[in-house]
Formats: structure tokens, sequence, C-alpha cells
């Protein structure tokens, strides 16, 4: 068997980064930048201003009486000069007018028949200089992660319209298996509803690809097929659960074999160890098994990074953690364990409670979990008080 970090290397070897697309900055939140340097073409701030409410000076007429001359807003053209013993009144954000090289708060000066008495004020005192932030020419490194808030504000400082963003990696999801039916639809005997596919359709659109689900497809070669090559008309990854297998009914295996390429490994992993990666006509196939819990953990462990790596990502983009178990959870000593648990903070620091069964076929222990607990090859189970990586899911309470 191969090891988690084996086949996730041998998965990521060959990816390719998706394409590029040239979006406005109001709908890039969520998106990766094609790059993350780019070169400012204007100082931020582009003028020195003022940060206080306050009045312009100069820092060598202080202590003492000043005279009011004017008053300037943020936005102001046209600036009055500062002269000796003058003294303008300035709003935050406003420009520093000629002459002034200080800004005294409003709260420090007393103000009466048209003029103010001021302490002693620093030189420099409240002005924001000219590209302080960030000077003109300037190489501006940007965080390597989808854009958020402050990323897309300072895009927007620089003067940036508009930005190139890496295309959203369009992922197909296929289910497959004569039982399966759609959530809603009567049951007959033998059969179960599909949780597959909505599951891994909102876990890639989480990892900022876009999902394509594909009609759930019963154990036919012919149907399996007709629904690979319509992944390949429109796809840039299949992601398979079941049917990858070496069973009798496991048929997508012979027909992507067929079609193009597919490894069979089995990975020391629980939940899961059948994986299946391969390609037809260029597009990445990955193969998950059909238990949803297992499907959803390989998925988070091999798919997750294949999505991201497409993107120009590195790594998950989870967190991983340092957790005392408190629990004794039990596992296959051969195989590296992510065990379902819910991660709180102790007095000592993060403690990872079991969310419940560990069964691969416990769906709502999943659903209860905020993170996976790693335990490796070689240990019987988690043992209470012993310290493992928690790989956090959600958030912690």
């Amino acid at each position: 068997m191969r090891s988690v970090d084996e086949a996730l290397d041998a998965i990521l070897s060959g990816v390719r980064p998706s394409g590029v697309e040239t979006l406005s900055l109001d709908r890039c939140v969520g998106r990766v930048l094609a790059t993350f340097r780019i070169t400012a073409a204007v100082d931020v701030p582009p003028f020195d201003n003022s940060s206080m409410d306050g009045f312009a000076l100069r820092a060598a007429n202080a202590p003492g009486r000043l005279r009011l001359a004017g008053e300037i807003v943020a936005g102001s053209a046209v600036l009055p000069r500062v002269e000796a013993g003058a003294a303008v009144r300035i709003m935050t954000g406003a420009p520093m007018p000629p002459g002034a090289d200080s800004v005294a708060p409003l709260e420090v000066a007393d103000e009466a028949d048209g003029a103010i008495s001021v302490p002693p004020v620093e030189l420099g005192a409240h002005v924001r200089r000219a590209g302080h932030d960030t000077r003109a020419g300037e190489l501006v490194e940007l965080p390597a992660e989808p854009i958020g808030p402050p990323t897309l504000a300072v895009l927007a400082s620089l003067g940036i319209g508009q930005v190139e963003v890496r295309r959203r990696p369009r992922v197909a999801i296929m289910s497959t298996g004569d039982e399966l039916r759609a959530p809603g639809e009567a049951l007959e005997p033998g059969q179960i509803h599909d949780a597959n596919s909505a599951a891994l359709a909102a876990a890639v659109d989480q990892a900022g690809g876009q999902a394509l689900r594909l009609p759930l497809t019963p154990d036919d070669p012919g149907q399996i097929e007709q629904q690979v090559r319509a992944a390949v008309a429109v796809a840039d990854l299949l992601v398979v659960s079941g049917g990858v297998s070496v069973g009798r009914h496991d048929h997508v295996r012979g027909v992507i074999e067929r079609l193009g390429t597919l490894d069979f490994w089995r990975i020391r992993v629980q939940p899961g160890k059948p994986l299946a990666y391969g390609a037809v006509d260029d597009m990445p196939v990955i193969g998950l098994p059909g238990n949803p819990v297992s499907a959803l953990v390989t998925y988070e462990l091999f798919a997750r990074p294949l999505i991201r790596r497409m993107l120009g990502l590195t790594g998950s983009g989870r967190l991983t953690l340092p957790a005392v178990a408190r629990d004794r959870m039990t596992k296959d000593p051969e195989r590296r364990a992510y065990l379902r648990v819910r991660v709180e903070r102790g007095a000592g620091g993060l403690e990872a409670h079991s969310a419940g069964g560990q069964a691969s076929s416990q769906l709502r222990s999943l659903a209860s979990a905020n993170a996976l607990l790693v335990v490796a090859e070689g240990e019987p189970a988690a043992e209470p008080g012993g310290t493992y990586d928690a790989l956090l899911l959600g958030e912690i309470g």
C-alpha cells in the first residue's frame, strides 16, 4: 500500500494551472490572482494628508496662539497656504496645505475669536506622508490565497479596477451505482439516496472549483463511458465516487483504462483505502471510494489539494493545529487514521473529543466534527492525553 504522502505527491506531480480570465474588482472576492506580485503605479496615499481632525500648522509656531486662516476637507483641491502664526482647520484624510508641516488634534486646541491656542506640537505629528503605505514602482507581494477584503482593498487603493485571476477549474462529479436514487425520490427495496454528488459538489465549490454534477450513473459500462466522454468535453477534472475498485460490477475502472490511463492504489489511510488516479484526453480523473465518509475524507486529502494546485495555490488550505485527545479512539494500526473529532478550547490548549462513531458508514459524526485528528501508522489508537495534529474543517467554538 502507498502512504498518503506518496499518493498525494504522485497526484500533484503533473498538475497544470488553469487558464486566466480578467474580472472587474467587484467580482473577484474568493477568486485567485494569476500573479501575486504587482508593481504599484501610484503612491498610496498619493499626497500628504492629515490622520486626525484638527489644525494644520507649523510646528515651530507651537505652543502659541494662531489665527485661523481657512478650512480644508477631504477632497479639497484648492489649499490655502499656512503662513507663520496661522493655522488651518483640517479634516481626517484632507491634503496637507502648503506651508504646514504638522497637525494639532482638535481635542488639544482651544478655539475662540477666530484663533486657536495650542500646546507644543511635534514636527510631522499626525501627518500621513505620500507613499507611506506603498511607493509608486514598488513590487507589492500579495497573499497567495483567495482574494479577501483586505487584498481587495489593497488592489483598489492602487487604482486597479480589473485583475487577472485563475479560471475556476471545472470539476465533473460522477456518482455510480445501480442502488443510487436522488434525494427526494422514493426508495424501493435495496436502494439508497445518493449523498456523494451533493456533498462532493459543495466541497469542490468550497475549494474554489466549479462543480458540474453529472447524472447518477448505473453500473453499466456504456452509460459510464457516455458520462466520462461528456466530462471530457466540459471539465478540467473528473471526480468519481464508487466503481473504481476490483469488484465484478466496478466498471468505471475498465472504462477509464480503455479511454485513457488509470492507476489503482491501495492507500494506508482510514477511512478509505482504494483510490484511483489517471487521465482521459489530458483530463485528470480521480476515483474515490463509494462510501460517503470515505469519499469525503479522501477528497479532503487528495482532490482538494489537486483543485488548489490547479488554481496556483499550495497545500489544502486547511489549518493544522496540535490538540490533546480526550477520548480513546481505536484505529487500524497499519493505516494513518483521520478520526472525526470536535476540537474545543480547554484550560491548557486545544482538546479533541470524539464526534461519534468512527465507522466509515457513519456520516453524522463527520457532520458533527470540526476537525480530523491525524493518528500515524503504527499506532493502534488515539490515546487520552496524547497530542496529535488536528486538521481543521470548521471553526473552533
